[in-house]
């Protein structure tokens, strides 16, 4: 009996599981260095998590490279993304500041911007693109 009742079990687990989200990779440039910028959009098509810059930032007029995303979700509405998130890892307020359009197969050119609002560390304003990954 316990033989069957796990295969059936799983199968209910599966079929009623959410849908998953769709990952996105792309670039955010300066037009100096080519960063990387990946997060994931909901299936129903209203909400980017998991946002990471994997890039180049300027600190005092040093070039340092960091990976670094929020923890916070950036709402989409009629297929656009336009918000700022702050996130406060150490009590320091990391800001992200994300634009975006997804109406079609991939975000063309759109403003990002990070900086940590207790220290002159900041991105400035970058354009970056993305396509969902296959």
């Amino acid at each position: 009996m316990k033989v069957l009742l796990f295969p059936a079990l799983l199968t209910v687990a599966i079929l009623t599981a959410p849908p998953k989200g769709t990952h996105w990779t792309g670039s955010a440039t300066t037009g100096k260095q080519e960063n990387k910028i990946n997060f994931v959009v909901s299936a129903d098509g209203k909400h980017l998590s998991d946002l990471t810059f994997d890039g180049f930032w300027n600190c005092s007029g040093q070039q340092e490279q960091r990976m670094v995303g929020p923890r916070e979700i950036f709402e989409i509405h009629d297929g656009k993304v336009s918000g700022v998130v702050l996130d406060t890892p150490g009590g320091d307020a990391l800001q992200f500041e994300l634009r975006g359009d997804f109406t079609g197969k991939a975000v063309s050119k759109k403003p990002f911007r990070m900086n940590l609002s207790a220290s002159p560390c900041e991105t400035y304003s970058m354009q970056w693109m993305a396509a969902p990954t296959r």
